[in-house]
């Protein structure tokens, strides 16, 4: 595939605008070995799994930010075919709003990454799986169409999917939905209302995200500290480790600005977190 030429159809822009969600089969192929060496150094010099311990597999173990720990991972961010598509979906001035890495363990029920209302700014993920998935090995599972505020379907998708057996006498795994198994290579881009899950999964289900958002104007300034204030449930004093910020170039830079601008409460934030918890987030 020419990453350098790669481009949105406007099929698929209508398709993620309508469903909130796109799926690249085999996007990131040529860039797969050397993501998946990346991905294993990190886990490796952070200890193995959640907050510096060995990752045990009764629990998802997570680090955020974590593209930010690697060069390579941190150039994603500069790649011609993610920017083709934020670009394309969120502006030229696009926003990086962090990433995490996981080991997913078993099932993980139906919800969104947040909501975010017409006329406010819109957040989408891309997420990297690692590891062969089929639908009841821990795939990814969205329900088209949830992300639309306002909709009909989606308020009520919102509002009873969470207590599905009660409402609609259907257990999780059996709400409709489209799994989007993936290889290796593979590259998914959701809006982060899209109502989404995943059953079956192993103890051990390799996947990482990059989350980005459209530029905040000026008079929302306010919703992106408190977006990013959410952050502190992680022990995390700055928005962006250091290897992001390091290696990052002027184009990169346009894409963290906004966001460094707006991080100094963070810090304050996460010393709040650290006397409630007893241990980091995992999600």
């Amino acid at each position: 595939m020419d990453s350098i030429n790669f481009s949105l159809s406007i099929q698929q822009v209508q398709f993620f605008k309508t469903f909130g969600f796109l799926n690249f089969p085999g996007l990131m192929l040529d860039r797969i070995e050397e993501i998946t060496e990346a991905f294993e150094t990190i886990w490796t010099e952070r200890g193995g799994g959640h907050n510096g311990k060995p990752h045990e597999g009764t629990a998802r173990s997570c680090i955020v930010p974590f593209i930010d720990q690697s060069k390579n991972l941190s150039s994603l961010i500069d790649d011609p075919r993610i920017l083709a598509i934020a670009t394309t979906l969120l502006g030229e001035d696009f926003n990086y709003m962090g990433s995490d890495g996981n080991y997913y363990v078993g099932d993980t029920g139906w919800h969104s990454d947040g909501w975010h209302s017409v006329g406010k700014p819109q957040h989408l993920k891309f997420a990297f799986y690692l590891d062969p998935i089929k639908k009841n090995s821990g795939a990814l599972r969205v329900i088209p169409g949830s992300h639309l505020d306002g909709d009909d379907y989606a308020t009520t998708l919102q509002d009873n999917v969470r207590n599905s057996l009660e409402n609609w006498g259907v257990n999780g795994p059996e709400i409709p939905a489209t799994s989007l198994e993936t290889q290796p290579g593979d590259l998914i881009c959701f809006n982060h209302n899209t109502k989404h899950a995943a059953f079956g999964g192993s103890s051990k289900r390799r996947m990482f995200t990059i989350n980005l958002c459209q530029r905040y104007p000026a008079d929302q300034i306010n919703d992106l500290r408190d977006y990013m204030a959410g952050g502190a449930r992680f022990w995390i004093d700055r928005a962006y480790g250091d290897i992001m910020i390091n290696t990052a170039s002027k184009k990169r830079m346009k894409h963290l600005v906004q966001v460094l601008e707006n991080e100094e409460e963070l810090k304050y934030h996460s010393m709040l977190a650290r006397k409630k918890m007893k241990k980091p987030a995992n999600g």
